[in-house]
C-alpha cells in the first residue's frame, strides 16, 4: 500500500495527488487549534529539507466540522494523525473519531521533534488511545531512541497494530550569510534523501523484533527505495518530502517498484517482503 507521510500532503488542495495513494494520512490534529511556529518553517539543505512547522492545524473541533466531510468525498481511504501533550489529548481526539466510520486508521504522533515532547512515554499513549478506539491504531516512532526495537515491543504490548517508522529527525541550518539559524524555531525535524538510512536500520530493527505491519518511510525518492523498504520488512511505504517537489511522484514510484521487482525476478513486489531478513539469517547459518 503507498501512503503519504502525515504533514506532507494536503488532500484538500491537491485532491488528484490525494487519489492517486492507497490511502490518505492527514496531517497531525491536536485538541486545540495551533498556529504552528513562528517563520521561517522550511530550509532546504544539500541533503534533504527541515521543517519547523509546529503541528499548525484547526483542531479537533474543526478537523470533524470541516474537513471530514470533505475528506469523505475524496472516495480515498484515509488515516488521521493524533498528537497532543499528554495522554488524556491522545485518548479523547482517538474517542471522538471513533464514531466516524469514514476514518481508516488512527496514527499517533508521539514523536515530532518539533514541538515539546509529551511527558508521558509513548507506551502510556498507545495504552490511553487502545481503551478509547476500535480503530487500527499506529505508532509513529523515533529512532532517536537507544533501541527503536523495544520501543517498538512495548507500543506492541500497549495494543498498537502497526508501525509508522520513521519521523524526522532534529536538525540545524545556519544561515550563511549571517551564521544564524535558517529556521524560526531555531532547528527542525530532517526529512529526505539523508534519512534513508537510518529509517531502513528503524524498519528492519522494528520488524526483527515484533514482526507487526510496518509503514516505511524516510527518503524515499524512487520505485527501488520503496522496494528496500520492503525487502527490510515494511509492508506499506509512505512518500514525505518527494511530493513537494513531483506530485506526480506516486504514480511514477508505483511504476518503478513494479519495475524493480521485475528486475529481481518476482511477480509482485509483495515477494520482497523482508527478504533482507531471509539472507541474514542464511550469513548466519553458513
Amino acid at each position: 500500500m503507498l501512503l503519504n507521510a502525515s504533514g506532507c500532503l494536503d488532500a484538500l488542495t491537491a485532491p488528484d495527488v490525494a487519489r492517486s495513494l492507497d490511502a490518505f494520512v492527514t496531517k497531525t490534529v491536536t485538541p486545540l487549534p495551533r498556529e504552528g511556529n513562528a517563520p521561517a518553517r522550511i530550509a532546504e539543505t544539500d541533503v534533504g529539507m527541515l521543517n519547523a512547522i509546529g503541528l499548525a492545524n484547526p483542531g479537533i473541533d474543526r478537523f470533524l466540522t470541516r474537513n471530514l466531510p470533505q475528506l469523505e468525498k475524496l472516495g480515498v481511504p484515509f488515516w488521521v494523525s493524533v498528537g497532543g501533550f499528554q495522554t488524556d489529548d491522545y485518548a479523547d481526539i482517538c474517542s471522538r473519531l471513533d464514531d466516524h466510520a469514514v476514518v481508516s486508521a488512527i496514527e499517533l504522533n508521539v514523536s515530532c521533534p518539533n514541538v515539546e515532547a509529551p511527558v508521558e512515554s509513548a507506551t502510556q499513549i498507545v495504552a490511553a488511545a487502545r481503551l478509547a478506539t476500535r480503530k487500527p491504531l499506529w505508532a509513529k516512532l523515533s529512532p532517536a531512541a537507544p533501541d527503536v526495537g523495544e520501543v517498538a515491543q512495548a507500543a506492541q504490548a500497549a495494543g498498537v497494530d502497526g508501525l509508522s517508522l520513521i519521523n524526522t529527525l532534529r536538525g540545524l541550518k545556519l544561515d550563511a550569510r549571517t551564521l544564524r539559524p535558517a529556521l524560526g524555531p531555531g532547528q527542525g525535524g530532517l526529512s529526505g534523501p539523508a534519512l534513508k538510512p537510518i529509517a531502513l536500520a528503524a524498519v528492519a530493527s522494528c520488524y526483527r523484533a515484533t514482526g507487526m505491519p510496518i509503514v516505511g518511510m524516510g527518503g524515499i525518492q524512487t520505485g527501488l527505495d520503496a522496494l528496500e523498504f520492503i525487502a527490510a520488512g515494511a509492508q506499506h511505504v509512505a512518500l514525505g518530502t518527494v511530493l513537494f517537489a513531483d506530485p506526480d511522484a506516486p504514480a511514477r514510484i508505483r511504476m518503478e517498484l513494479h519495475a524493480a521487482a521485475a528486475e529481481h525476478g518476482w511477480n509482485s513486489y509483495d515477494d520482497a517482503y523482508a527478504v533482507a531478513h531471509e539472507e541474514s539469517l542464511s550469513l548466519r547459518t553458513t
